[in-house]
Protein backbone atom coordinates (compact mmCIF):
# COMPACT_ATOMS: atom_id res chain seq x y z
CA UNK A 1 0.00 0.00 0.00
CA UNK A 2 1.20 3.52 -0.77
CA UNK A 3 0.87 6.46 1.57
CA UNK A 4 -1.74 7.98 -0.76
CA UNK A 5 -4.04 5.06 0.11
CA UNK A 6 -4.65 6.86 3.38
CA UNK A 7 -7.11 9.06 1.45
CA UNK A 8 -9.49 6.17 0.83
CA UNK A 9 -9.08 3.90 3.86
CA UNK A 10 -11.81 4.33 6.52
CA UNK A 11 -10.35 5.63 9.79
CA UNK A 12 -11.17 4.48 13.32
CA UNK A 13 -14.34 6.26 14.45
CA UNK A 14 -14.22 9.23 16.83
CA UNK A 15 -15.73 9.19 20.30
CA UNK A 16 -17.84 12.24 19.57
CA UNK A 17 -18.87 14.65 16.84
CA UNK A 18 -19.43 18.20 18.10
CA UNK A 19 -20.90 21.08 16.10
CA UNK A 20 -19.24 24.48 16.45
CA UNK A 21 -21.66 26.15 14.02
CA UNK A 22 -24.98 25.66 12.24
CA UNK A 23 -23.62 24.68 8.80
CA UNK A 24 -23.35 20.91 8.11
CA UNK A 25 -19.61 21.39 7.49
CA UNK A 26 -18.97 23.08 10.84
CA UNK A 27 -18.14 20.22 13.17
CA UNK A 28 -15.29 18.53 15.02
CA UNK A 29 -14.46 14.86 15.46
CA UNK A 30 -13.22 14.28 19.01
CA UNK A 31 -10.82 11.52 20.05
CA UNK A 32 -9.62 11.37 23.66
CA UNK A 33 -7.05 8.97 25.14
CA UNK A 34 -7.95 6.54 27.86
CA UNK A 35 -6.87 7.39 31.36
CA UNK A 36 -7.48 10.16 33.84
CA UNK A 37 -5.62 12.96 32.09
CA UNK A 38 -5.68 15.87 31.76
CA UNK A 39 -4.52 15.26 28.19
CA UNK A 40 -2.72 17.63 25.84
CA UNK A 41 -4.76 18.73 22.84
CA UNK A 42 -4.25 19.06 19.09
CA UNK A 43 -6.68 20.81 16.78
CA UNK A 44 -6.07 19.24 13.38
CA UNK A 45 -6.88 20.92 10.05
CA UNK A 46 -7.04 18.63 7.03
CA UNK A 47 -5.79 19.57 3.57
CA UNK A 48 -7.12 19.16 0.05
CA UNK A 49 -6.27 22.52 -1.53
CA UNK A 50 -9.25 24.11 0.23
CA UNK A 51 -11.68 22.21 -2.05
CA UNK A 52 -14.99 20.63 -1.06
CA UNK A 53 -14.13 17.32 -2.76
CA UNK A 54 -11.69 16.58 0.09
CA UNK A 55 -13.11 16.16 3.59
CA UNK A 56 -11.70 15.36 7.02
CA UNK A 57 -12.08 11.56 6.90
CA UNK A 58 -8.51 10.74 5.86
CA UNK A 59 -7.12 12.82 8.74
CA UNK A 60 -8.90 10.52 11.17
CA UNK A 61 -6.00 8.08 10.88
CA UNK A 62 -3.40 10.48 12.21
CA UNK A 63 -5.80 11.72 14.90
CA UNK A 64 -6.39 8.14 16.05
CA UNK A 65 -2.64 7.53 16.14
CA UNK A 66 -2.07 10.64 18.24
CA UNK A 67 -4.82 9.50 20.60
CA UNK A 68 -2.85 6.30 21.19
CA UNK A 69 0.20 8.46 21.90
CA UNK A 70 -1.73 10.24 24.67
CA UNK A 71 -2.95 13.33 22.82
CA UNK A 72 -6.60 14.37 22.58
CA UNK A 73 -7.47 15.43 19.03
CA UNK A 74 -10.14 17.62 17.50
CA UNK A 75 -10.31 16.97 13.76
CA UNK A 76 -12.05 19.99 12.26
CA UNK A 77 -14.32 20.10 9.25
CA UNK A 78 -14.95 23.45 7.63
CA UNK A 79 -16.58 25.06 4.61
CA UNK A 80 -14.41 24.75 1.51
CA UNK A 81 -14.39 26.01 -2.06
CA UNK A 82 -17.52 24.51 -3.58
CA UNK A 83 -19.50 24.74 -0.33
CA UNK A 84 -21.80 27.69 0.28
CA UNK A 85 -19.75 30.23 2.21
CA UNK A 86 -16.48 28.44 1.47
CA UNK A 87 -13.30 30.13 0.26
CA UNK A 88 -11.82 33.28 1.72
CA UNK A 89 -12.82 34.53 4.25
CA UNK A 90 -15.50 31.95 5.16
CA UNK A 91 -13.12 28.99 5.34
CA UNK A 92 -10.81 30.83 7.71
CA UNK A 93 -13.73 32.12 9.77
CA UNK A 94 -14.67 28.49 10.40
CA UNK A 95 -11.16 27.63 11.58
CA UNK A 96 -11.20 30.55 14.01
CA UNK A 97 -14.63 29.54 15.29
CA UNK A 98 -13.51 25.95 15.85
CA UNK A 99 -10.40 27.11 17.72
CA UNK A 100 -12.39 29.39 19.99
CA UNK A 101 -14.97 26.65 20.52
CA UNK A 102 -12.49 24.07 21.83
CA UNK A 103 -10.93 26.63 24.18
CA UNK A 104 -14.22 27.00 26.03
CA UNK A 105 -15.25 24.53 28.78
CA UNK A 106 -17.66 22.72 26.47
CA UNK A 107 -16.47 19.18 27.10
CA UNK A 108 -16.46 16.85 30.08
CA UNK A 109 -13.23 15.21 28.92
CA UNK A 110 -10.06 15.75 31.02
CA UNK A 111 -8.23 18.17 28.71
CA UNK A 112 -5.21 20.36 29.41
CA UNK A 113 -5.83 23.38 27.18
CA UNK A 114 -2.59 24.95 28.37
CA UNK A 115 -0.93 22.27 26.24
CA UNK A 116 -2.77 23.02 23.01
CA UNK A 117 -1.26 22.96 19.52
CA UNK A 118 -2.88 23.53 16.14
CA UNK A 119 -1.66 21.38 13.26
CA UNK A 120 -2.51 21.40 9.57
CA UNK A 121 -1.54 19.36 6.52
CA UNK A 122 -0.99 20.86 3.07
CA UNK A 123 -3.62 23.61 2.67
CA UNK A 124 -4.37 22.97 6.34
CA UNK A 125 -0.82 24.08 7.11
CA UNK A 126 -1.62 27.48 5.63
CA UNK A 127 -4.79 27.68 7.72
CA UNK A 128 -2.95 26.65 10.90
CA UNK A 129 -0.22 29.28 10.52
CA UNK A 130 -2.74 31.91 9.47
CA UNK A 131 -4.72 31.11 12.62
CA UNK A 132 -1.61 31.60 14.74
CA UNK A 133 -1.07 35.01 13.13
CA UNK A 134 -4.60 36.17 13.87
CA UNK A 135 -5.10 34.49 17.28
CA UNK A 136 -2.33 35.57 19.62
CA UNK A 137 -3.46 33.11 22.30
CA UNK A 138 -2.19 30.27 20.08
CA UNK A 139 1.35 29.44 21.19
CA UNK A 140 2.18 26.22 19.29
CA UNK A 141 1.52 25.56 15.61
CA UNK A 142 2.61 22.78 13.25
CA UNK A 143 2.56 22.76 9.46
CA UNK A 144 2.83 19.38 7.73
CA UNK A 145 3.81 19.78 4.06
CA UNK A 146 2.11 23.16 4.19
CA UNK A 147 1.24 25.56 1.40
CA UNK A 148 2.94 28.26 3.43
CA UNK A 149 3.55 30.81 0.66
CA UNK A 150 0.41 31.66 -1.31
CA UNK A 151 2.09 33.94 -3.83
CA UNK A 152 4.55 31.16 -4.62
CA UNK A 153 1.63 28.74 -4.94
CA UNK A 154 0.11 31.13 -7.46
CA UNK A 155 3.35 31.50 -9.38
CA UNK A 156 3.69 27.71 -9.64
CA UNK A 157 -0.02 27.22 -10.46
CA UNK A 158 -0.23 24.49 -7.82
CA UNK A 159 -3.22 22.18 -8.27
CA UNK A 160 -4.62 24.12 -11.21
CA UNK A 161 -4.49 27.51 -9.49
CA UNK A 162 -6.22 26.31 -6.34
CA UNK A 163 -5.11 29.42 -4.47
CA UNK A 164 -6.94 31.64 -6.99
CA UNK A 165 -10.16 29.75 -6.32
CA UNK A 166 -9.57 29.93 -2.56
CA UNK A 167 -8.78 33.64 -2.35
CA UNK A 168 -11.14 34.75 -5.10
CA UNK A 169 -8.58 36.00 -7.59
CA UNK A 170 -4.97 36.56 -8.54
CA UNK A 171 -2.58 38.61 -6.37
CA UNK A 172 -3.05 41.57 -8.70
CA UNK A 173 -6.84 41.33 -8.32
CA UNK A 174 -7.28 40.72 -4.57
CA UNK A 175 -3.94 41.73 -2.99
CA UNK A 176 -5.64 42.29 0.36
CA UNK A 177 -6.70 38.63 0.50
CA UNK A 178 -3.16 37.44 -0.05
CA UNK A 179 -1.90 39.82 2.62
CA UNK A 180 -4.52 38.58 5.12
CA UNK A 181 -4.06 34.86 4.37
CA UNK A 182 -0.44 34.26 3.39
CA UNK A 183 1.71 32.94 6.27
CA UNK A 184 4.82 34.18 4.48
CA UNK A 185 3.48 37.75 4.74
CA UNK A 186 2.00 37.52 8.22
CA UNK A 187 3.80 38.11 11.50
CA UNK A 188 3.72 35.30 14.09
CA UNK A 189 6.18 36.47 16.77
CA UNK A 190 4.36 34.93 19.74
CA UNK A 191 4.11 31.27 18.67
CA UNK A 192 6.55 28.42 18.28
CA UNK A 193 6.28 27.10 14.75
CA UNK A 194 7.25 23.73 13.35
CA UNK A 195 7.31 23.26 9.58
CA UNK A 196 7.56 19.60 8.67
CA UNK A 197 8.08 18.52 5.07
CA UNK A 198 9.05 15.37 3.22
CA UNK A 199 12.08 15.87 1.00
CA UNK A 200 10.42 13.73 -1.70
CA UNK A 201 7.12 15.65 -1.71
CA UNK A 202 5.87 16.02 -5.30
CA UNK A 203 2.59 17.77 -4.40
CA UNK A 204 3.87 20.76 -2.40
CA UNK A 205 7.59 21.29 -3.08
CA UNK A 206 9.83 21.02 -0.01
CA UNK A 207 11.25 24.45 -0.88
CA UNK A 208 8.04 25.98 0.48
CA UNK A 209 8.93 25.00 4.04
CA UNK A 210 12.67 25.57 3.64
CA UNK A 211 12.24 29.11 2.36
CA UNK A 212 9.51 29.87 4.90
CA UNK A 213 11.75 28.82 7.79
CA UNK A 214 14.64 30.92 6.47
CA UNK A 215 12.40 33.95 5.97
CA UNK A 216 10.82 33.76 9.40
CA UNK A 217 14.07 33.24 11.24
CA UNK A 218 15.38 36.45 9.68
CA UNK A 219 12.47 38.31 11.25
CA UNK A 220 13.16 36.81 14.67
CA UNK A 221 10.30 34.33 14.76
CA UNK A 222 10.75 30.91 16.36
CA UNK A 223 10.58 28.32 13.58
CA UNK A 224 11.94 24.79 13.47
CA UNK A 225 12.25 23.10 10.08
CA UNK A 226 11.90 19.31 10.09
CA UNK A 227 12.74 17.94 6.66
CA UNK A 228 12.33 14.18 6.32
CA UNK A 229 14.51 12.36 3.82
CA UNK A 230 12.61 10.14 1.38
CA UNK A 231 9.17 11.14 2.64
CA UNK A 232 6.35 12.19 0.30
CA UNK A 233 3.33 14.40 0.71
CA UNK A 234 1.14 11.81 2.41
CA UNK A 235 3.82 10.05 4.46
CA UNK A 236 3.64 12.86 7.01
CA UNK A 237 -0.02 12.04 7.76
CA UNK A 238 0.18 8.25 7.40
CA UNK A 239 0.63 6.51 10.78
CA UNK A 240 2.06 3.48 8.96
CA UNK A 241 5.04 5.45 7.65
CA UNK A 242 8.38 5.74 9.40
CA UNK A 243 8.21 9.49 8.87
CA UNK A 244 5.05 9.71 10.92
CA UNK A 245 6.11 7.24 13.60
CA UNK A 246 9.36 9.06 14.24
CA UNK A 247 9.52 12.69 13.17
CA UNK A 248 5.84 13.69 13.10
CA UNK A 249 4.85 12.07 16.39
CA UNK A 250 7.98 13.46 18.05
CA UNK A 251 7.20 16.95 16.76
CA UNK A 252 3.63 16.84 18.05
CA UNK A 253 4.68 15.59 21.47
CA UNK A 254 7.29 18.36 21.66
CA UNK A 255 4.68 20.96 20.78
CA UNK A 256 2.28 19.88 23.53
CA UNK A 257 4.87 19.06 26.20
Amino acid sequence: MSAEDILTQPPPPPELRAAYGADPNQFLEVRVPEGRGPHPVVLNIHGGYWRAKYDLAHAGHLCAALRLAGVATFNVEYRRVGNEGGGWPGTFADIRSAYRFIRQPNFKFPLDLKRLAVMGHSAGGQLALCLAAHETSLQQVISLAGVVNLRKAFDLHLSNDAVVDFLGGKPSEVPEHYHEADPAELKIPHARQWVVHGAADDVVPPAFSREYAELKKKTGETVQLVEIAGAGHFDVIDPRSEAFKKQVTTTVLSAVA
